[in-house]
């Protein structure tokens, strides 16, 4: 049998909900590979920067700003995506918070405003896309490799490897934790419908959010120890590369999975 190649991202259209971090550099190499891509954040300024440095790179970039906790936005959002690309291939659920400033940390300590801006923000915003999302996924026609769409949702490391000397916030861990449970069943109602579903879970990547962790020299020395593949942060390029691989054709026998992008993380330390 002829292998199959490498499938291009060609005229394939990307969601991506957060337009910093983990989310931009998606963006940026899923257009550098042939992907129409679709921003939905919260902040405009960083939305339009990143959505006009796409376009001057050569590729399709739409923007919408919303508020991923309130269901009319989201639908105003995705709406708008369809209406100019006409089709959603793969869908990833980047934006979210740490919820520390609003009073995350460990259970005991953690304040109501805490846990209920951490979990809707960070959970209640994938189910409200992904229901949308998937509202019009199972109306379009098979896609490439005979697939109707992919979805893949960040989850965490601490989701499934708690570090309490530095990172004792629990709302952070159970919002993170119910994206896994919900990624799982997604995935398998999903799967007969030729929608595949994944998560991703990366420990301590270098991005706006961690900025607190960067400028804490104990935490950067410790990082050393517990993620000794980076000898310190994992780049956000890293962790879009495996995105990538999941949200690509080229996995389109995988769903239902966690991929931990950790360097080392939950073996070390």
């Amino acid at each position: 049998m002829t292998p199959t190649p490498p499938a291009s991202r060609a005229g394939r259209t990307y969601l991506v909900t957060g337009t910093t971090g983990i989310a931009a550099a998606t963006a940026r190499l899923a257009a550098l590979d042939g992907a129409r891509i679709f921003l939905v954040g919260k902040e405009r300024e960083s939305g339009e920067a990143l959505a006009r440095e796409i376009r001057e790179s050569g590729a399709e970039c739409g923007l919408a700003v919303a508020d991923l906790t309130r269901p009319e936005e989201v639908a105003a959002a995705v709406a708008t995506c369809v209406a100019e690309v006409g089709r959603i291939d793969a869908l990833f659920n980047v934006a979210g918070i740490s919820g520390r400033r609003f009073g995350d940390g460990p259970i005991h300590e953690c304040t109501v405003e805490g846990w209920e801006a951490t979990l809707d923000t960070n959970a209640r915003s994938v189910f409200l896309m992904c229901r949308e999302v998937l509202r019009h996924m199972l109306g379009q026609p098979r896609g490439e490799r005979g697939l109707r769409g992919v979805i893949l949702n960040m989850a965490s490391v601490l989701a499934l490897s708690p570090e309490p000397r530095f990172f004792a916030t629990h709302a952070y861990a159970a919002s993170k934790g119910a994206i896994l449970g919900l990624t799982r069943s997604m995935a398998a109602y999903y799967a007969p419908h030729r929608i595949r579903v994944n998560a991703i879970a990366p420990s301590l990547v270098r991005t706006p959010m961690s900025r607190r962790a960067q400028e804490n020299a104990e935490i950067v020395d410790f990082m050393r120890v517990k993620q000794p593949l980076v000898d310190g942060l994992i780049e956000a390029d890293e962790v879009a590369r495996a995105a990538l691989f999941l949200l690509g054709s080229d996995a389109r026998v995988v769903t239902g999975e966690v991929l931990r992008v950790d360097a080392g993380w939950s073996v070390s330390g």
